[in-house]
């Protein structure tokens, strides 16, 4: 039984970045969705779509982004909110990540938004992970 698919998600992003595969495959929730749509509106990953290849359970497939000479361009991915300790954040305690060449990705009451997308609605949440 997992108790944290997202950690689960952002391991599996972390570890084909790491030998620079060029898509990795998660099993999908609404959640893990809304985490790929944020991660494709900031420029993270080319794409995501839901294959079913001969599977019963629908699985969410990320094509990873690189730069023209190989350069990874999710240099880390780290979860911060965890199942033992929950972090909530309001709007106006958020900050730019690395002077704004990262996000953070907020579980807010408007689904899954980047930082940047929470502070221009004015909403807070729960914060998922940081990406830079």
């Amino acid at each position: 039984m997992m108790t944290d698919p997202i950690a689960d998600m952002l391991t599996r992003i972390r570890n084909a970045v790491r030998v620079e595969k060029p898509y990795v495959d998660i099993p999908t929730s609404r959640v893990k969705r809304g985490v790929a749509d944020v991660l494709k509106r900031e420029g993270f990953i080319w794409d995501w779509k839901e294959v079913d290849e001969d599977n019963p359970s629908p699985t969410l497939r990320l094509e990873l982004k690189y730069g023209p000479n190989g350069e990874r361009v999710i240099q880390s991915i780290k979860r911060i909110s965890k199942p033992g300790r929950r972090l909530y954040s309001h709007s106006k305690e958020l900050r730019p990540i690395l002077g704004g060449m990262g996000i953070s990705i907020i579980s807010t009451s408007k689904g899954v938004v980047s930082d940047r997308e929470a502070r221009r609605d004015n909403v807070g949440g729960e914060v998922l992970c940081e990406v830079s």
